[in-house]
């Protein structure tokens, strides 16, 4: 019979990887804590009108890459590509913008897009998405970019380069999105066929392509900053202003967009230098104007995604995690294998990493089990040892040995081990 594999562009995440993904987890919880964002978990599938409403229609994710299905009751079903939409459906669902007037969330979760897997990037995929309500001051913006990269340098990131740019707001991008179309007209067979739909649906979106003869192109067309207007001009200004002030690098990318419909004003990007052409580590932005989009009040957002898989490949000094064991216990005999796997119960109970192979195996293969799971200590006994109510216990690394009394082994063992 034909083994089942996993889906092309699923990924298994096993025990030897589990402890780093683990550690990130760890240090995303407790420095977004210190900035006083607190944890949200959220459905992975949500209504595909979502999506529809939050990204926008003509957007790639949408238009290509979405896992949508029809349930049994006719309904329309997506499994998210993003965490934003879902965040904000809960923020509004649960009125939690009548209880602060500023809410800081954040999430960690698999998201879902079918599109070409590569290296750090899946069709499962994993993010760290955090979110901020109910404040449009530029102070929030900075507040939000300093904690990316303040997480980003905890998790020991060094090759870090910061870009940021302003995607205007309703006021003054319909006038840039015209001056782009007006510079494309003429090469239009020049582009290739996603920026030639681009032109007509979401002129922005030609910025983003990563194809030379559209990237050649996009060089010398207009940029969003010359045509801001004076509010989105001065909030820019302050932005870039503060991060001077708190001595945050950046650079300015006028061609950066986001691949989003809803970002307005500050955008930004994290590129790391470890991950080649493909750089991009983290991005987000502002948002302002989507929550009552999508049915909410008209209050200000921004925030930012980090792709987990890509951040994982970033990261130094990154080992596989070896299985260990406190404690092998080494039985031989019916008698002794009764006692181990009841001693066994026990540790566990109090903490204590034990194992035991329960098909009674010669001493010899028994070691090597012990071996083989990195236990620290092995106790070994059978009949024998049992009638004299003497257990040698062997320290593994020192391949020293110990007899420890029947009586109170329990409590022998456990402080022999805590106290090592």
């Amino acid at each position: 019979m034909e083994k089942i594999t996993v889906i092309k562009g699923f990924k298994d995440i096993l025990p030897e990887d589990t402890p780093n993904w683990c550690r990130v987890e760890s240090i995303a919880r407790l420095v977004f804590s210190s900035y006083g964002f607190r944890e949200i978990r959220v459905p992975i599938m949500e209504k595909t009108e979502l999506f529809k409403r939050s990204i926008g229609e003509t957007t790639d994710i949408v238009e290509k890459e979405m896992y949508t299905f029809c349930d049994r009751d006719e309904e329309l079903l997506t499994l998210r590509p993003e965490a934003t939409a879902s965040v904000i459906r809960a923020y509004i669902e649960h009125n939690m913008f009548s209880a602060e007037q500023v809410t800081r969330l954040f999430t960690l979760g698999p998201m879902f897009r079918r599109e070409r897997p590569q290296k750090g990037r899946f069709r499962q995929f994993h993010q760290i998405d955090v979110e901020l309500f109910g404040d449009d001051k530029p102070q929030s913006d900075v507040e939000v970019i300093l904690m990316l990269v303040h997480f980003l340098e905890s998790c020991g990131l060094t090759q870090l380069a910061l870009e940021i740019n302003s995607l205007g707001c309703k006021a003054c991008r319909p006038a840039f999105s015209k001056a782009v179309v007006d510079y494309l007209k003429g090469s239009e067979k020049e582009l290739c066929p996603d920026c030639q739909r681009r032109m007509i649906t979401n002129p922005l979106r030609v910025f983003d392509c990563k194809v030379e003869s559209c990237i050649s192109i996009i060089a010398h067309a207009p940029r969003i900053l010359d045509y801001l207007c004076t509010g989105c001009e001065d909030h820019f200004a302050a932005v870039k202003s503060y991060l001077n002030d708190l001595h945050v690098k950046y650079e300015v990318n006028s061609a950066m967009v986001r691949g989003l419909d809803y970002y307005v004003r500050t955008a930004f990007e994290v590129k790391s230098g470890a991950l080649g052409a493909q750089n991009s580590l983290a991005g987000g932005g502002r948002y302002d104007g989507l929550v009552s989009d999508l049915g909410g009040p008209d209050v200000a957002g921004i925030g930012f995604g980090i792709g987990f898989e890509r951040l994982l490949t970033c990261l130094p000094d990154l080992e596989k995690s070896k299985y260990r064991t406190d404690l092998f216990i080494a039985a031989l005999g019916q008698r002794a294998q009764k006692i181990g796997f009841m001693l066994a119960c026990q540790l566990r109970r109090a903490g204590i990493t034990a194992a035991m192979d329960y098909s009674d195996k010669s001493l010899k293969s028994q070691m090597k089990r012990a071996d083989k799971l990195n236990s620290s200590y092995t106790l070994i006994f059978g009949d024998k040892e049992i009638d004299e109510k003497r257990l040698e216990l062997r320290n593994m690394n020192t391949k020293n040995q110990q007899v420890l009394p029947l009586d109170n082994l329990l409590d022998s063992i456990i402080n022999i081990i805590k106290e090592r």
